[in-house]
């Protein structure tokens, strides 16, 4: 995808078509912290998309300003086509699933499930076929009658998605609606989770500091930062072409070196860094302009690095070949389908390895190795 900070992004056309969200210009202050800075963001009907980011980044006041639960300082707020920036949480189209599940613990689950049905005038006819349907779509019917003391954490969570789903909402918003969950647990909450969205249809907005569940669930993902959308994109497009520095870090893990653009040309960019010659055949990316001389930031997957036994290894860090180093293997750890490979550089660098068992890579710690990468593996970044 195109570089983009939605700061300045033109929204793309939205219909009125339910579950169609466009956020323009949304400001929010606390105080003289701006916590949502200038976000227009255009979300389409029936899309996952994930608001990822470390703490503080605005995700969730985000989320709270959509849902109604804070009011915007400047900016709108359209769903389905309707502007909705000055209503409360109560009469926009949209259900909030929260981090705590908030059940009523005194009422049985299907109860839990009907409260705002009821609230809403709904017959009871209706309300029991509507119920019923909502713990099906959840796998949840045979617990219907229990309390929710007797209900597992991943349990309670489908509980909260029942409930938030049976009222119709043109969106369903999610604030980090996993975080409680044990490891195991929640990776599958997260297909389930997707599998539900694909059948009901529903626009899903997730809040989530967690990159490997952004990836795993999202039609697409808006990183944020400072309050700002950094790059929005696919999750292939945020991870394998991130737009800034901040991304490439974020997203995934990353060999990070800084460096000076030694050469720039329309062949690629040549680094130097200490010890380090890189040549990168991707363009540059950041806010800065780049030029020979320019500090830049050179970043490196670690499924992008080769670990060999060195048939002749280099003399001294200057006779390394560009785009591979010499070192000693200082660390080795099981990931189960890979091997995670550490090597000690010269300059006391750590480069970090992923890579396949099928690899044999050399496993003997203390052993010198050779590190190295594709042009196409080494991203530079201004900023």
């Amino acid at each position: 995808m195109t570089a983009v900070n939605l700061a300045t992004e033109a929204p793309s056309p939205l219909t009125a078509a339910p579950g169609g969200v466009e956020l323009r210009s949304l400001t929010k202050y606390y105080g003289p912290a701006v916590a949502v800075d200038n976000v227009s963001l255009t979300v389409q009907a029936g899309e996952f998309l994930s608001l990822l980011g470390p703490s503080g980044c605005g995700k969730t006041t985000t989320l709270r300003l959509i849902g109604g639960f804070e009011l915007p300082d400047d900016g709108s707020i359209q769903i389905s086509g309707r502007n909705v920036e000055d209503l409360p949480p109560h009469k926009r189209p949209v259900n909030t699933v929260f981090q705590a599940y908030a059940l009523f613990p005194h009422m049985k689950v299907a109860d839990n499930v009907a409260y705002g049905l009821r609230l809403s005038g709904v017959p009871k006819a209706e309300i029991a076929q509507r119920v019923s349907r909502a713990l099906d779509m959840v796998r949840m019917a045979a617990f219907a009658g229990r309390k929710p003391a007797q209900l597992s954490g991943g349990q309670q969570q489908r509980i909260a998605l029942a409930r938030a789903l049976v009222n119709r909402p043109a969106v369903l918003l999610l604030d980090e609606p996993m975080s409680a969950l044990d490891r195991k647990l929640r990776e599958e909450m997260q297909v389930e989770l997707k599998l539900l969205q694909r059948e009901v249809g529903t626009t899903f907005i997730f809040v989530t500091h967690d990159q490997e569940e952004a990836l795993s669930m999202s039609d697409r993902i808006a990183v944020m930062k400072d309050g700002r959308i950094e790059q929005i994109g696919t999750a292939s497009e945020v991870y394998d072409a991130p737009e800034s520095a901040f991304v490439a870090g974020f997203i995934g893990r990353q060999n990070s070196f800084d460096g000076t653009i030694s050469r720039f040309d329309s062949t690629g960019v040549s680094v130097h860094t200490a010890g380090l010659a890189l040549f990168s055949a991707r363009p540059i990316k950041g806010g800065v302009p780049a030029a020979s001389g320019a500090q830049v930031t050179a970043a490196i997957r670690p499924e992008s690095v080769a670990v060999t036994t060195p048939t002749n290894a280099p003399a001294s860090a200057s006779d390394t070949p560009v785009n591979s180093i010499s070192g000693t293997l200082l660390g080795v750890s099981e990931l189960g389908h890979s091997l995670q490979l550490v090597v000690n550089t010269p300059n006391d660098d750590q480069i970090l390895a992923r890579l396949p068992r099928a690899a044999n890579p050399p496993t003997e710690l203390g052993s010198p190795v050779l590190c190295s990468w594709s042009a196409d593996a080494v991203r530079i970044f201004t900023s």
